[in-house]
């Protein structure tokens, strides 16, 4: 039986925490990470499960998620930690037949509990896999600086926001053609703020909290993580910009729809047409 600690999912957690908190984007217990996994993934680590599993009841159900195993990060916990203790910080569980509750199968010791914005991790599950045909499984939210600082100076728009950050750096069209959603001011860790960002989710990759953070989605780790990364490079250039004085020139509409062609992706149409 192997130990789960070297299973790929757990090593991709350690290093997506501590790249995390690296780049200052996880400062004390900021921010959480998800990723769903198969049966097939946990299998060979059942040796290393509690072995009396503590059930937690879901706010509400979601039967989309039926027996699905996912790899989550703790509530209150800091991301420099995980890399040091990833049993403590981190933990496998697994949803229910019906959808109402999850086991805790391993790790997040000493009665810990996931991450206290589940409810929105899982209703953004929810939305990628609908929306993306189950290829999308990670949910990671953080508090990017660079993108934090525009909410506070910009129009909360998805067209103006997911504008100036295409043409803040060349490759963001390619890399989130579908730009980037954006809600009002919530309190975080509700399900009302999980159904906004989920419906958010339903059209976006990614998703800003208003003067919070920022959510992403992709099929791996990686590409969640850099999907956050990618806008958060062109949010820290427009925050040097606007702090110069602002645009003199920038990457026109017309180079954006050739930018588009050429890497065959299908830029936001409202984004475009500003």
């Amino acid at each position: 039986m192997q130990n789960i600690i070297s299973a790929w999912f757990v090593q991709g957690m350690i290093k997506a925490t501590s790249d995390a908190w690296l780049k200052g984007w996880d400062e004390r217990n900021g921010g959480n990470l998800t990723l769903r996994l198969d049966e097939a993934d946990i299998a060979p680590y059942s040796g290393d499960f509690h072995a009396a599993p503590r059930y937690i009841p879901l706010s509400q159900p979601m039967p989309v998620l039926a027996n699905t195993p996912f790899i989550v990060t703790g509530s209150g916990k800091f991301f420099r930690n995980v890399q040091l203790d990833p049993a403590a910080n981190i933990g496998v569980v697994k949803v229910d037949s019906d959808g109402t509750g999850y086991h805790i199968l391993w790790g997040l010791e000493n009665d810990a509990l996931p991450t206290s914005e589940l409810p929105a991790h899982f209703l953004s599950h929810c939305a990628r896999i609908s929306a993306t045909g189950g290829k999308d499984r990670v949910i990671m939210h953080c508090h990017a600086t660079n993108l934090i600082a525009l909410t506070y100076v910009l129009e909360n728009d998805t067209r103006l926001i997911t504008r100036k950050l295409w043409e803040g750096s060349t490759e963001c069209l390619v890399v989130f053609p579908d730009g980037v959603g954006i809600l009002p001011w919530m309190v975080p860790g509700t399900d009302e703020i999980g159904e906004a960002t989920a419906a958010e989710m339903s059209r976006h990759a990614l998703v800003l909290w208003p003067f919070h953070g920022v959510f992403g989605s992709g099929p791996t780790i990686d590409e969640a993580f850099g999907l956050i990364d990618t806008a958060e490079k062109s949010a820290e250039i427009l925050v040097k910009v606007l702090s110069m004085g602002g645009m003199k020139q920038t990457i026109s509409r017309d180079q954006l729809v050739a930018l588009g062609k050429r890497f065959g992706v299908t830029p936001l149409a409202g984004a475009l047409d500003l």
